[in-house]
């Protein structure tokens, strides 16, 4: 998602946070990879990686646990990824990414929201070619990290780029982290180098990020965050990426 975002995504997922309005959406992610890899995270990455996500946003250890236990289930519903690809206004384009038991709720519901705010659904993968998927880890850069060391370290696993940025807390602090970007198929190796560092990301994500960034005006930008917040709202809508930069 383009940069701009990151500060109110920040913001929106604390708030969610505290409203317990974002676990559903983690348990899901969890009982997936639970479902798909094992119940053993320390044999299942994927489930490991979902864990550790949903620790950085404060999930509690017994909602954690229930996620899992809930993939062994007998009469659990399959859960699947669905991602649809949305052309919104002032030359908006996203891609949806939503996690789900009951297909034809999620993509009626998708639709009735997007109609509402003159966004429409596109034919899947008409945004293919408008979008990278990369692989994407944010760590706390601690004061003794070399950066350029850990960039020539990580190169070897697929790094591609590494920004140095902050992460605003609600105490008005700055944190200072890394944002680390490597191919899409990298994200295995690059999870298996931070392991064997003993680095814990704070995020370790698999995103689309716009090949031709756009700017927008204030005006423009609220109208397209209202669609942004009333899709992230629906509780099979997982992640809303755009070009927006």
């Amino acid at each position: 998602m383009g940069r701009a975002f990151e500060y109110r995504k920040a913001a929106k997922m604390k708030r969610w946070g505290a409203m317990s309005r974002i676990f559903p959406k983690l348990g899901k992610i969890i009982t997936m990879a639970a479902k798909e890899g094992g119940m053993d995270p320390d044999m299942n990455p994927k489930l490991r990686t979902a864990i550790l996500n949903a620790k950085a946003q404060n999930m509690p250890k017994d909602n954690i646990e229930a996620a899992i236990k809930r993939a062994s289930a007998k009469d659990m519903a399959d859960i699947k990824e669905l991602t649809y690809d949305v052309k919104a206004k002032h030359g908006v384009q996203m891609i949806v990414e939503c996690a789900t038991d009951n297909n034809t709720r999620t993509v009626a519901n998708v639709k009735a929201i997007l109609a509402r705010n003159g966004a429409e659904m596109l034919t899947s993968g008409s945004l293919n070619f408008m979008f990278t998927r990369k692989a994407v880890f944010v760590i706390d850069k601690t004061e003794d990290m070399d950066v350029e060391e850990l960039e020539l370290d990580l190169i070897d696993y697929g790094l591609e780029e590494i920004e140095e940025d902050v992460e605003p807390q609600e105490n008005g602090d700055d944190i200072p982290i890394l944002r680390i970007y490597g191919e899409f198929t990298s994200f295995g190796e690059l999870s298996k180098a931070f392991e064997e560092r003993g680095i814990e990301p704070k995020k370790s994500t698999l995103e689309y990020i716009a090949n031709t960034p756009i700017e927008l005006n204030d005006e423009d930008m609220e109208e397209i965050e209202t669609l942004i917040d009333k899709l992230e709202e629906d509780e099979d809508v997982q992640t809303v990426f755009t070009n927006i930069n």
